[in-house]
Order: structure tokens, then sequence, then C-alpha cells
């Protein structure tokens, strides 16, 4: 289960969300996430979404073109649908880098990804709810 994970399970825990409501889905790669997302999110089973992975430079440009279509593609679907679709997918120039960013030197991103997620949710719910006369 990597780092982020685990700190996506954490942050959601510390903002009061019961392990039992947290489902895992997992996507091929981080361009895979947009379509995953939008179908759970489409489901109406969720009041938000973690999206997690790294996309780390190589020799080419590809990683551009991947982090590129993640990050429209999961900015869509939470527009789309109107939920929460936090980005926790680290885009790094290497693989240290990555780990520092994975529970090492530098946080973790799942858990920042999780506490905004639940932190969207909740303000969104606020804002939805009826206003009392």
């Amino acid at each position: 289960m990597g780092e982020p994970l685990r700190g996506g399970r954490s942050g959601a825990g510390l903002r009061g969300v019961p392990e039992d409501q947290v489902d895992v889905a997992w996507a091929p790669g981080a361009y895979d996430l947009p379509v995953v997302a939008q179908t759970l999110a489409r489901s109406g089973r969720y009041d938000a979404l973690v999206c997690l992975g790294c996309v780390i430079r190589g020799e080419t440009t590809h990683d551009r073109y991947v982090a590129l279509g993640a990050t429209t593609g999961l900015m869509q679907v939470s527009l789309e649908a109107a939920l929460p679709v936090t980005f926790g997918v680290l885009t790094t120039q290497t693989l240290e880098q990555a780990e520092a960013r994975s529970g090492g030197a530098h946080g973790n991103k799942g858990e920042d990804a999780a506490l905004a997620a639940v932190e969207l949710a909740n303000l969104l719910r606020q804002i939805r709810a009826p206003q009392r006369s």
C-alpha cells in the first residue's frame, strides 16, 4: 500500500472519517485517474475523491503530457460533478523527490490531499445547506 495511501487514510481519519467509509480504487497510471474519478463521481456514493499518483520526469517530455492530462482531467471531473476531487499526484524530477513527498522530509501528499478533500466536502455541504430563517 504506499506511503501516500497510508497518509490519505490517516488524513481522512484525522478529520473523523471512519476507516470503513474509505474505498480504494486503483488506476493503471496517473493518466487514467480522470476516467476512474469520473466513474466514481457519477456513482453518487462519494462526498469527495482523493486522487493519488506520481509522475517522475524521464528522458523525454512524456511526463508533462501525463501530468497535464491528469491535472486537467481531474479538474474537469470535479467541476462537472460539483464534487471535491483533490489532486494528490506528485510531479517530481526524481524518485528521491517523490519519496521525500510521500512521508519523508517534505510531508505526505496523500495526507494533505485527504485533509483538503474532507475540508472541501464540509465547506460545500455548508454552502448547500438550506438557509435558516
